[in-house]
């Protein structure tokens, strides 16, 4: 299969062929959905809550995402990968804002960055685009913006707000956004701004109308995930597996059934017996 890049996004869209995106922040995730073959690998700052174990993404450093960005780099072989860029690290000024998305890029090994909100991040986005940095928008709940939006809650409901994400996404797009994350979302707005932008739409909470989804990998799995959102569908449990796995060893290791000989390795004949006579004298 082809490595995947900016391009290809736009010729799924214009082909009307979904995108598929999931998050992973770790060498062998990264190597296990590339090769199950999703388009995009996004190192999420969900990082945050899901690996480091905040209570949102606020915490998150730079630091944090070209460490966990540098990683998923090695393991991923087709997928374009996009980092996102963490809390204020793309409000300051464009040198600020170049520098740290340079460091994605050139120490993280990202192809692309995401960056949240509208209006007031199209100066940034238009720094990164000019000076060759591919930008993700990312429209509707912006988890950065969490305190301000006064919780986890659907975004566009009524007539201003969801005027406001359209006009966004337009302003996205001429900014040089080659693509638009929308996150929960009422499914008739993401099918709006899905038919009005050019630049693909990736959907989270935001129904089958954008041109493609992305789910983060732990939920997706059932990997230590406590959230359990109306949008996800759990395609497995593996942490009831991995629970499962390890009592089992740590029951066999208590009763001491593990090691057993198939897992032991041996010495010669009479090697220990010398040992233990050079130990008595």
């Amino acid at each position: 299969m082809n490595t995947v890049t900016v391009s290809t996004l736009k010729a799924l869209k214009q082909e009307k062929r979904p995108i598929v995106m999931v998050t992973a922040y770790d060498y062998p995730t990264a190597k296990l959905v590339d090769e199950a073959g999703v388009d995009v690998i996004l190192v999420g700052d969900s990082l945050g809550m899901v690996v480091l174990g905040y209570d949102s993404t606020i915490p998150v450093t730079l630091e944090d995402m070209v460490h966990h960005t540098r990683a998923v780099a090695r393991g991923a072989k087709r997928a374009l990968i996009v980092a996102d860029m963490p809390f204020l690290t793309y409000h300051g000024t464009r040198e600020e804002t170049l520098k740290n998305a340079g460091r994605l890029i050139q120490e993280g090994h990202a192809h692309a960055v995401k960056m949240e909100g509208g209006e007031e991040i199209l100066p940034a986005v238009r720094a990164c685009v000019q000076a060759g940095i591919p930008v993700m928008g990312h429209l509707g709940l912006t988890p950065q913006a969490v305190h301000q939006l006064g919780g986890y809650k659907v975004q566009g409901k009524d007539l201003a707000s969801a005027r406001k994400i359209v006009e966004d996404a337009k302003r996205l797009e001429e900014a040089g956004a080659f693509a638009i994350v929308l996150e929960c979302v009422p499914e008739a707005l993401a099918r709006l701004v899905t038919e009005t932008v050019s630049v693909p739409t990736i959907g989270i909470g935001a129904g089958a109308a954008c041109d493609g989804q992305v789910l983060v990998f732990h939920d997706l799995v059932g990997f230590a995930s406590d959230l359990k959102p109306k949008f996800v569908k759990q395609y497995a449990d593996i942490g009831r597996d991995i629970r499962a796995a390890v009592a089992r060893y740590a029951e066999e290791v208590r009763a001491r059934r593990f090691p057993g000989p198939e897992h032991t390795f041996s010495m010669a004949d009479g090697v220990v017996e010398r040992l233990y006579g050079e130990m008595v004298r």
